[in-house]
């Protein structure tokens, strides 16, 4: 369990509260079958295993498409906010899904970490953000999505064996 950064620095903060919602995301897909973090539950395409991969691709949209503004062959996956993100192929599992969250995650820190809260990109629906303003968004995305896995894994364990 990660400690809770709650006094110091705004970056250790913003920082730890991502990092904190990104293990919840996690911690609710670890564990489960393959079947089961594959389940679809709702109408959408939201799976547990969708989840990490949604949000992986969040983290190298906003860090790597957008910050470093990287050209899309050096983004280390699938960088836009459509229902593609949440496309879980044959090969993926709970495994390969954490790992690559965790590297987009790292790839987001790297990018991140020498820019000044303050710095800016122009974004084609917000308009001028600044890294502090994608902290937040980012925090607020991951843990929204923590919260869907969440309630997802409360409906698969308490689903009878066998069932859908």
């Amino acid at each position: 369990m990660l400690e809770m950064v709650t006094v110091g620095p705004e970056r250790a903060m913003l920082v730890n509260m991502l990092e904190i919602n990104r293990q919840s995301l996690i911690e609710c897909v670890e564990g489960l079958s393959e079947d089961d973090a594959r389940r679809r539950l709702v109408p959408s395409l939201t799976t547990p295993l969708a989840l990490l991969k949604h949000v992986a691709c969040a983290e190298r949209s906003w860090f790597q498409r957008r910050v470093a503004a990287l050209p899309e062959s050096e983004w280390d996956g699938y960088g836009y906010g459509d229902d593609a993100s949440f496309a879980v192929t044959a090969d993926d599992t709970v495994e390969s899904a954490v790992a690559e969250l965790r590297a987009a995650a790292r790839r987001g820190r790297e990018i991140a970490d020498p820019l000044d809260l303050d710095f800016t990109i122009e974004h084609d629906h917000f308009g001028a953000v600044s890294l502090r303003w994608i902290y937040l968004h980012m925090i607020r995305e991951v843990a929204r999505h923590a919260g869907h896995a969440d309630i997802l894994r409360e409906q698969i364990e308490a689903a009878p064996a066998g069932s859908s």
